[in-house]
This record gives C-alpha cells, sequence and structure tokens, in this order.
C-alpha cells in the first residue's frame, strides 16, 4: 500500500515479556499476532490503514482466523493515541453494515510489541505466496 514504509510481525496485549512464537501459541500467553505498521501520513491516512484492515481479514470470526484458532488470532486494533482509538472505532462502525455477522474485533490500547522471530517476517513472500489462505 502506498505510504506504508515497513512493517513488522510481532505479537502484542499478553503478559510474557519478550514471547517466542512457540509461546503465543500454547494460548496462555494473552498475546495477539499483530502487524506493527510505519507509514508516512502524507500519503496514507491512519483510518485508510483501519479500512484496509477490516478488508484483509475476517473480523466476525472469533479468536480465529481460516483454519487457524486460538486468542492469538484475535481480531484487534492497538491504538497509540486517543485520535487512533476514535478513528478505529469509528471505521469499526461504519464497517459492521458490510458483514452479515457481528464484528468482534477490539479495540485496545497499544501495549508492548514484541517481535516475532526473523522466520515470521515476510513469512508469505518467503514461501512463494502472493497472499494468506483466508
Amino acid at each position: 500500500m502506498p505510504g506504508v514504509l515497513s512493517t513488522a510481525v510481532g505479537f502484542e496485549g499478553g503478559t510474557l515479556p519478550n514471547p517466542s512464537y512457540k509461546d503465543v501459541c500454547t494460548d496462555t500467553t494473552g498475546h495477539a499476532e499483530v502487524v506493527e505498521i510505519e507509514f508516512d501520513p502524507a500519503q496514507v491516512s491512519y483510518e485508510q490503514l483501519v479500512e484496509a484492515f477490516f478488508g484483509l481479514h475476517d473480523p466476525t470470526q472469533m479468536n480465529r482466523q481460516g483454519p487457524d484458532y486460538g486468542s492469538q488470532y484475535r481480531s484487534a486494533i492497538f491504538f497509540h493515541s486517543p485520535e487512533q482509538e476514535q478513528i478505529a472505532n469509528q471505521v469499526l462502525e461504519r464497517s459492521r453494515a458490510k458483514f452479515s455477522k457481528p464484528i468482534v474485533t477490539k479495540v485496545e490500547p497499544a501495549t508492548t510489541f514484541w517481535k516475532a522471530e526473523d522466520y515470521h517476517q515476510q513469512y508469505l513472500a518467503k514461501r512463494g505466496l502472493g497472499s494468506c489462505h483466508i
């Protein structure tokens, strides 16, 4: 997406410091698998990123995405400011009309982002895939 400068896969919202993918997969750490996005607001707005988020996954699935399940697969937006919180909630409300089932996405204050291991970064690209199965 134009304006996205970099992305990093990792974990957020849990209690275990510096968790590994193996730790998070136990479904006991409280972390969600997330993507941290660095973007240029002169090229792409936070609102546009949140709108893309609702188009890139199924926000109606509780604690799962496709065949992957567990609380680490919950749909969540971690905000960094009151303005981001307000925008995320506004986009969430507008998005409700686009889905036949209730949206379960949670809008939560950002906590510590823990970057996942290198083998998780650009996971699909490393495997020659353009997009995931969802």
